[in-house]
Order: C-alpha cells, then sequence, then structure tokens
C-alpha cells in the first residue's frame, strides 16, 4: 500500500451480508468522473487482475470479481470494509488512493448489485447500449472462479447479469445501429476529414478496438488505403487476410507514420507506443488514441503538423443511432427490474431457508409425537385425518414466517434469530 494511504474506521451492515463473508461492495471509477489520464493509472491487465484475486485469496476476501475496460476498472467482492478492495486496486496499479478518493464510487448491498445490472447492460456504457463490457464481466467471472474465488451468490448474481444483457439485447431495439468506441472513430473521421476515402490511414494495433476499426473504415468510407502494424506481424497477417488491407514491419513504423494522413492508435499497452521522438511530418497528420491507458504521449501534440484526438473526446458525439437508443431506456430499465427482483428474491430466501427447514422439522417432529400420542389414547382416532389436518397447518404456519421474514420492513437477521430461539432450533442438524 503507498505511503500517502490511510484507513477508516467502521464495519458497515445490512442487507447481502452473511457472517463470515462481510458486506458485498462495488468499487471502482468510469469515464463519468475520471478523465482517460486518470483511468490509465488504474488500468488493470490480466496479468494483474490474476495478481489481485490471488493476494484477496491470502488476505481472506472470499469472492471477488475484477473487470478493467477503456471506459472503467471495478471490483466487485465481500468484506468487512471497502478499504480491503481499494487497497488491492492501489497496490496492483499506478493510482493512488488521493486520486481514487476524487473520482471513484463505494457502493454496497443493493445498490452495488443495481450498479453491476447498469454496467453489464451496457446503460452505463459511455456510448449507450455498448455491450461490449459484458464480455470482460464473463471473463472476470471465469477467471475468479477459476482460482475458487467465486462464491454462489456472485455466480449467480454474475448469472443474472448475463440473463439480464441477452433479454434487453433481444427484447429491444437499444443495441441496433453501429455505435462503438470503433465506429466513433470512424464518424469522426467521416465528419471531420475531406475526402477520406483517399486518406492514407495507418492502424498500428489490432486489438479488438483495432479489429472493429478497421472493419467499420472499410464498411463505411471505401477506404483501400489501409496499412496496419503490429508488434506481432503473424497476428496482423491475419487480419489482414480478412480485410484486404496492407501489412508492414514494426521496424517500419516511423517511415509509415511519415506517409500517413491518419494514425489510428489500439495497441493496449500499458505505456505510450508513440511518442513525438517517431514523427518526421512536412504534412498535416490526424492522430486518433483509442486506448486506455494512453498509447500516444501527450508531448505528440507538440509537432505543429499533429491534431491529435484522444477517445473521450470521439465519444461525446451524439447522433440519431444515440437518439434512438434512449428511447428504448423504458423498456430496459423495466427488464433489468424484472431480473434483479428475482434475484434479490432468490438472496433473501436464501438466508432464512434453512431456518424455514429447521422449523418444519421441528413442527413435524412435535406433530409425530402428538399423533402418536393420540393414536395411543383414543381407539377410534384417524391417523390419516389427523396427518392431513397437521401437515396443512404446518405449511401455513411455515409459510406465515416465510412471508414475514421476506417483508423488506422486517429486519432479517434479528427474527431469524428469535425463531430460533423461540423453537429452539438447531440448523446444524437440519
Amino acid at each position: 500500500m503507498k505511503n500517502n494511504e490511510r484507513r477508516t474506521n467502521g464495519f458497515p451492515s445490512g442487507q447481502n451480508r452473511t457472517p463470515h463473508q462481510g458486506q458485498f461492495y462495488a468499487i471502482g471509477l468510469s469515464y463519468q468522473k475520471a478523465d482517460a489520464e486518470i483511468r490509465g493509472h488504474f488500468s488493470v491487465s490480466k496479468e494483474a487482475q490474476d495478481a489481485i484475486i490471488a493476494q484477496a485469496k491470502k488476505e481472506g476476501v472470499p469472492s471477488i470479481c475484477v473487470i478493467s475496460t477503456c471506459n472503467r476498472t471495478e471490483i466487485y467482492g465481500f468484506a468487512a470494509h471497502p478499504y480491503l478492495l481499494i487497497k488491492l486496486l492501489c497496490e496492483h496499479t499506478q493510482g493512488t488512493l488521493e486520486e481514487f478518493e476524487q473520482v471513484s464510487y463505494i457502493k454496497k448491498g443493493n445498490e452495488a448489485i443495481r450498479h453491476l445490472y447498469r454496467v453489464g447492460t451496457g446503460l452505463d456504457s459511455q456510448i449507450l447500449g455498448d455491450f461490449e463490457i459484458i464480455s470482460q464481466l464473463r471473463a472476470g467471472l471465469k477467471r475468479s472462479k477459476k482460482a475458487e474465488m467465486l462464491n454462489a451468490y456472485m455466480e449467480r448474481l454474475g448469472n443474472s447479469v448475463i440473463q439480464a444483457s441477452k433479454r434487453i439485447k433481444n427484447e429491444t431495439e437499444i443495441s441496433t445501429g453501429a455505435t462503438s468506441v470503433s465506429f466513433a472513430a470512424v464518424q469522426y473521421m467521416m465528419q471531420h476529414v475531406p475526402d477520406i476515402s483517399e486518406k492514407n490511414i495507418l492502424l498500428f494495433g489490432i486489438g479488438k478496438i483495432g479489429r472493429n476499426t478497421c472493419e467499420n473504415l472499410i464498411k463505411h468510407t471505401g477506404n483501400t488505403h489501409i496499412t496496419l502494424i503490429n508488434r506481432t506481424k503473424t497476428k496482423a497477417q491475419q487480419i489482414a487476410g480478412k480485410f484486404n488491407v496492407v501489412v508492414m514491419d514494426y521496424a517500419n513504423i516511423q517511415s509509415e507514420i511519415a506517409a500517413a494522413d491518419i494514425l489510428i492508435v489500439a495497441t493496449g499497452a500499458q505505456q505510450p507506443t508513440i511518442s513525438k521522438e517517431l514523427l518526421y511530418l512536412n504534412k498535416q497528420l490526424l492522430v486518433l488514441d483509442l486506448s486506455i491507458p494512453m498509447n500516444v504521449a501527450p508531448n505528440v501534440a507538440e509537432n505543429p503538423f499533429v491534431k491529435l484526438v484522444h477517445l473521450d473526446e470521439l465519444t461525446q458525439a451524439t447522433n440519431e443511432t444515440l437518439v434512438h437508443r434512449q428511447g428504448q431506456l423504458p423498456q430496459a430499465l423495466s427488464i433489468i427490474e424484472a431480473v434483479e427482483k428475482e434475484f434479490l428474491d432468490w438472496s433473501r430466501n436464501r438466508k432464512f431457508a434453512p431456518t424455514i427447514q429447521a422449523l418444519k422439522a421441528k413442527l413435524s417432529s412435535i406433530k409425530a409425537g402428538e399423533i402418536d400420542n393420540q393414536r395411543r389414547k383414543r381407539s377410534n382416532f384417524d391417523q390419516e385425518q389427523a396427518e392431513v389436518i397437521s401437515d396443512r397447518l404446518i405449511q401455513k404456519i411455515t409459510t406465515h414466517f416465510a412471508n414475514h421474514l421476506k417483508d423488506d420492513n422486517v429486519e432479517t437477521e434479528s427474527s431469524i434469530q428469535l425463531i430460533e430461539s423461540i423453537f429452539n432450533l438447531n440448523q446444524k442438524d437440519s
């Protein structure tokens, strides 16, 4: 932990908590308050995600999931205090506690659940309806499960969010129309670069955003002057075969930049890959940085021939597609509400189900003893009828208790303790 960090006191209580797991939290930061530079400080590589999970396991965190995209970094998990999760994030990134406190959010219990539904369904994305985040969530859950750091509660919640995402995709038009980070870049070029189809375009990096950008360029601009460069040339050649574009060696990047009219950078590196030292220009160059952390050093803008545009600027544009998607929000929120209710019902029932089962067993034991007693006392005792009546009474009694525990206005844990005390229930034997 960095020296400038401090502990905060107090341990929260409330819903979505078990005696040994603590409270369910979501901690993180996103494009809404954190600019690209700060988001870059908290960007978490796959290796760092594994390290966070491993350290969480050592420190007794029972369940955790990490997601990191160009627009957000978040940790979901159970902890006695959110500081434990914040500490893990700061220790495995370049971010400091001071930075985190300025731009972060900490959500717990049902608020954290609600946040995850909005994130996972694309409603909290920088571009509304961008569903790429759900694949990141799937990968995060899979990584945690592989490390045995995903408890039944979080696995059920994750699957519920994935279900909501699928329903929104299938039942609404919130994801229709070409709108994504990659398309926003192409849209920007089409709006600001005359004769875009004739320009020389250099694409550096062929990760998911790079591939999508290449596809959108070809589809929407008809440009046939696209060159790919990637540190691993074989990967670039595989993409080139699909899109019929030119591949050049990484060693030629300086001369290729000089020949380009537009440079698109999407390498996904943790440090800048393009600096002003690479630029030997005698004409205007538009540079689009689609990466978090930023892959283009700020000093590139010092070159008088360069216009540098970063990811955040690209995604500010509002178009007809986004207006249409806004109109789909009520239906999407309705779907989330229904799916979330199912999960919360399951969660509440899961808390008191052992108590209700133990109560039913206790009443059944009392019933059996009383029926046996009455059978021996009465010669004309109708045991079958007594069984039916008793079972119906037990069912009605336990249903009343269950409904009481489901009531949002009831302090569930206190009620459970009272029921267990009154009936002398031993859940270990139930």
